[in-house]
């Protein structure tokens, strides 16, 4: 999508995202959207395919206790084997080529032979044994390390749910998605800086960039579990940015809103890994705020919350922005007969959930802004088979073929075109000016990780 916009020579003033959508805010507020699409992307080659993996205490203990069912069923299946056998030696002693029952009597000492080797007295017990021993001594590990650990907020409950954890990993993602913000000239060696010398970097280029050719406003929006507000990002030039963050009566705005270009300039990485904290799926991102904001220093866990586009589109508007362009990997609702095989996948059963409550947020987002803004174009993949995690690729059940994730990328470029360029830009470019001149046109990247 933009992709699109910068071929057909949109301009656009802000973006704004969630989720995964906040990667590609950033790197759009840059200038950088060639490193979403070009061949050398961040959605292109295999490291796209492996983002949200199991953490590893998970794939301990799953390796652990495959390890332990494998050996444990080596008997059953020599026992299964032998059943099978069976039938034939008795057949061949019916046959009468067996009459001093030689063929059977080897076939009872071999089974006996087998369970009285020292593999099944000895060596498959052991093994069970061993490895669920090492899985818990891992977990066990993992306990104290996340009991103990410096900067952690005191954790209660079961021993063994502390030292699993979440199930997915969403490091790998912010590692990936980091090193394509910083992959550019201007990265002056910020791969190895932590990330508060990475926000400030990223706010100076913001800040430098407002106003210039190419570059734009930054707004996203993630949840504070803690607080149970979601917490507003925002880069803005100042003609809106003392508006955006002018205090209520209440104080209430103040604990939601983070200016980026103030004090908020050390937690920019740290926004991007709340964004891309799945929630339920993956671990929360601790974000310490500084002394001199509203939290005075407390550190808060935050994540992802697929439904806050609604949210989102009101800071957009309240950012300025009079016509939007909202970009959405959900495909449109089917009617009758278009109901597929439930896949039994736990990653998968979490992206459908994931995928239904974006869906719906599109449109509540669609039915209560209807009239905040002159114009509001969708942009979304008319057949979408791939689901939150199918990084990978998966086999899309309509056509009976192995859709991957290039594919709906390059799809999107063409749904751009088809939705939104040819019929509004082509039909009257007049009708994208801005109605004053302090008005933004915003594309609104909603989170689906293929948009």
């Amino acid at each position: 999508m933009m992709k699109a916009l910068a071929e057909a020579g949109v301009k656009v003033d802000l973006v704004a995202g969630r989720g995964m959508g906040v990667a590609s805010a950033m790197l759009a507020a840059l200038d950088g959207g060639t490193r979403l699409w070009q061949p050398s992307g961040a959605w292109s080659g295999p490291r796209a395919s492996r983002l949200y993996g199991w953490r590893l205490p998970w794939r301990v203990v799953g390796w652990a206790l495959s390890l332990s069912f494998f050996v444990l069923a080596i008997p059953v299946l020599v026992q299964v084997i032998a059943a099978l056998l069976y039938p034939l030696a008795y057949i061949v002693q019916l046959s009468g080529l067996d009459r001093d029952g030689r063929v059977a009597g080897l076939f009872v000492e071999t089974i006996a032979a087998t369970f009285n080797h020292t593999l099944f007295a000895q060596v498959i017990p052991r093994v069970a044994v061993l490895s669920l021993l090492g899985a818990a001594l891992f977990l066990a590990g993992e306990y104290v390390l996340r009991v103990r650990s410096r900067g952690r907020r005191r954790v209660e409950g079961r021993p063994w749910w502390i030292a699993l954890g979440s199930p997915l990993d969403a490091q790998p993602a912010v590692r990936h998605f980091a090193q394509a913000l910083w992959s550019g000239p201007a990265s002056g060696g910020g791969r190895s800086a932590d990330r508060h010398e990475l926000s400030r970097r990223f706010v100076e280029m913001i800040g430098d960039g407002l106003g210039q050719p190419g570059s734009a406003e930054l707004l996203f929006v993630v949840h504070d579990l803690d607080t149970r507000r979601d917490l507003v990002f925002a880069a803005l030039q100042d003609t809106w940015r003392r508006r955006f963050f002018a205090e209520d009566a209440d104080g209430v705005r103040a604990s939601e809103v983070i200016d980026l270009l103030g004090p908020g300039r050390d937690l920019a990485m740290d926004g991007l890994s709340a964004a891309l904290a799945v929630p339920l799926a993956a671990e929360p991102h601790p974000i310490t705020f500084p002394l001199e904001g509203a939290w005075r220093g407390e550190t808060h866990l935050v994540a992802d919350r697929p439904e806050a586009l609604v949210r989102l589109l009101e800071e957009v508007s309240a950012a300025g922005a009079e016509q939007v362009i909202l970009v959405s990997a959900a495909s449109p609702l089917s009617g009758p007969h278009g109901l597929a095989s439930r896949r039994a996948d736990p990653r998968a059963w979490l992206g459908q959930a994931i995928a239904g409550h974006e869906s719906a947020s599109v449109r509540d987002a669609s039915t209560a802004f209807f009239d905040r803004f002159t114009s509001v174009y969708h942009v979304q993949p008319v057949h979408n088979p791939l689901g939150p995690f199918d990084l990978a690729g998966v086999h899309d059940a309509r056509s009976d073929r192995h859709a991957v994730l290039g594919e709906l990328v390059r799809r999107g470029y063409d749904d751009a075109y088809a939705q939104f360029i040819v019929p509004v830009v082509g039909g009257s470019a007049d009708g994208l000016e801005p109605a004053a001149p302090s008005s933004s046109s915003a594309p609104v990247v909603d989170d689906l990780p293929l948009t």
